[in-house]
């Protein structure tokens, strides 16, 4: 059974994520993988986070995702607190939403399969990161504001592989076993 999924250093210098004996390309944070996440950063944080629930866009596929974690419809009015002194800070809100947010239904499809970790989550510490998630990468694999980005197909794949259960393990580069 599926224990850990681990971010790795490849050879290469580029990074992928560990599942069993398969490692995928990934896309890391702008700034990293960092010890002491704060917000804005665009760091990728040290730690070993379970995973929450998967939010995907329903409109995007012919079949549900197939996975052991909960799942959670992105709709139009789905945001993600990223104000640090509001009391939903690193928490789902329902848009409008008068304070600074991450729109969870986005064109580019990046949002398309979202999986949500307890990075800050409990309990929630003001400043210190939020909307870490792993969710569809750019063509080419830039970097992301500090989430873990890996192509469609693969985190599909993924997924079939996955519940609560699962630890995504993020340490530096220096300390990779």
């Amino acid at each position: 059974m599926l224990t850990v999924l681990k971010l790795v250093l490849c050879l290469n210098g580029t990074y992928g994520l560990k599942v069993e004996d398969v490692t995928y390309p990934c896309a890391i944070g702008k700034s990293g993988v960092i010890e002491h996440k704060v917000e804005g950063d665009e760091g990728t944080p040290v730690g070993r986070f379970h995973l929450k629930n998967l939010y995907y866009r329903k409109d995007k596929f012919l079949e549900e995702p197939q996975t052991g974690l909960p799942k959670i419809e992105i709709t139009q009015d789905l945001g993600w607190c990223d104000e640090p002194t509001h009391p939903e800070y690193n928490r789902p809100v329902t848009l409008p939403f008068d304070f600074s947010h991450e729109k969870m239904w986005r064109e580019d499809d990046l949002y398309d399969l979202v999986i949500e970790i307890d990075h800050n989550s409990d309990p929630v510490v003001p400043g210190k990161g939020s909307a870490v998630f792993i969710h569809v990468a750019r063509e080419g694999y830039t970097p992301t504001a500090g989430c873990i980005a890996l192509k469609k197909e693969h985190l599909l794949e993924i997924l079939k592989m996955v519940s609560r259960r699962v630890i995504l393990e993020v340490k530096n580069p220096g300390i990779f076993d």
